[in-house]
């Protein structure tokens, strides 16, 4: 879960408390920044760990909460000898994880990342100890343009290191009355989040094969917009927590504004429409566009159209899926594939044409797969 959804359920949350793992050495589950929120009845967002540090961390939060103050909390999976924690978790790291009591400036700190975030605007969190490492202030920054992460990473910084970025500060900050008791892991004195905003994936069609794609996308950090013509599809009950935007291909490209960081899918299976969406995206910055059906359907939509790039057809990787949920599975692992910039998996070197059908598309659900720029 990214720190867009964790200041939503934050603000929405009476009372809670935000768990950063701001040490990690050796193996981990998590990379150092990742955060966390356990609220006051025990409910977990996020993950720090495989579920083993968490019961652990619940048992704090109600210390945490009725003392307003941080606390230090370090897991050494390291000893083999350590019957506790190394050799019966087997993960052989050092994990040290800070508890903040999402409360007072801290929380409106919170509310302001998450209009950043709304915003499509990177943010900085930065936290400060003294040199005793008793107390710690907080500054928070929004980000005009960021050079060094893309929509929906985390980068976590240590010491003085600033973001790659120009910001713009949001003058906010908390006064030195949270306390840490002690520093004995050797913590830096500054330590400096970056948050980006979720990448968007904007679907095209919402036919009944689009809802496991809108529900794992949603859950791999994507921000899903559904657009389609057909208003009796495009629904709330159809499509929770999914942005719907309702209208003919013309009438609502002008109200995307898609950017170079977005990402597409065509799958409204209705061919005059998706050659309209082809001859709108001329011209047009984007990360990705996976088209639904067979490449002899690809071709067709493209005859006779400009050529774009970053085009993914069949949409999604090689993994001989069948079915709607299968599918959706292999879509979203391309998606995720693309945004952390891997290379996508072919199967058998991408050699063999396979002839599964999907639909009335003819998806070749485990066909050939490769990205490329689609011409006359």
């Amino acid at each position: 879960m990214e720190m867009h959804d964790l200041c939503v359920i934050a603000l929405r949350e009476t009372r809670s408390v935000l768990a950063t793992a701001i040490k990690v050495e050796g193996h981990a589950y998590r990379k150092q920044g990742v955060s966390m929120l356990i609220t006051e009845d025990g409910r977990l967002f996020g993950s720090i760990s495989p579920g083993c540090l968490e019961s652990d961390l619940q048992a704090r939060v109600s210390r945490v909460l009725e003392t307003q103050q941080l606390e230090l909390a370090s897991y050494d999976m390291r000893p083999e000898d350590d019957l506790s924690w190394g050799e019966t978790i087997g993960c052989g790291g050092l994990v040290v994880v800070l508890l903040e009591p999402i409360c007072g400036q801290l929380r409106d700190m919170i509310m302001q990342m998450q209009q950043c975030l709304d915003a499509a605007l990177a943010v900085s969190l930065l936290r400060s100890f003294d040199e005793d490492y008793t107390n710690v202030t907080y500054r928070c920054s929004k980000i005009e343009s960021v050079k060094s992460a893309e929509p929906g990473q985390e980068r976590y910084l240590t010491a003085n290191e600033r973001p790659d970025c120009s910001e713009n500060d949001l003058s906010l900050s908390c006064p030195p009355d949270l306390e840490v008791r002690n520093n004995p892991w050797n913590l830096p004195q500054h330590f400096t989040s970056l948050y980006t905003p979720k990448p968007r994936l904007i679907i095209i069609g919402a036919g009944n094969d689009v809802v496991p794609v809108a529900g794992l996308s949603q859950s791999a950090g994507f921000r899903v917009v559904i657009t389609d013509w057909r208003a009796s599809l495009c629904t709330p009950e159809r499509f929770p927590d999914a942005e719907l935007v309702h209208g003919f291909p013309q009438e609502v490209f002008p109200q995307l504004n898609i950017n170079e960081h977005d990402y597409l899918i065509l799958m409204s299976h209705q061919f005059p429409r998706e050659r309209e969406w082809i001859a709108l995206l001329d011209n047009t910055n984007y990360a990705y566009l996976g088209i639904m059906g067979s490449r002899t359907r690809t071709a067709r939509l493209f005859d006779g159209m400009p050529p774009l790039h970053h085009v993914h057809s069949p949409v999604g990787l090689s993994i001989g899926a069948d079915g709607p949920e299968e599918i959706a599975i292999s879509i979203v692992a391309e998606l995720i594939t693309v945004r952390r910039k891997g290379t996508a998996v072919k199967s058998a070197l991408v050699t063999e044409k396979r002839s599964g059908a999907y639909a009335n598309d003819r998806y070749r659900s485990g066909g050939w797969q490769e990205q490329q720029t689609w011409a006359r």
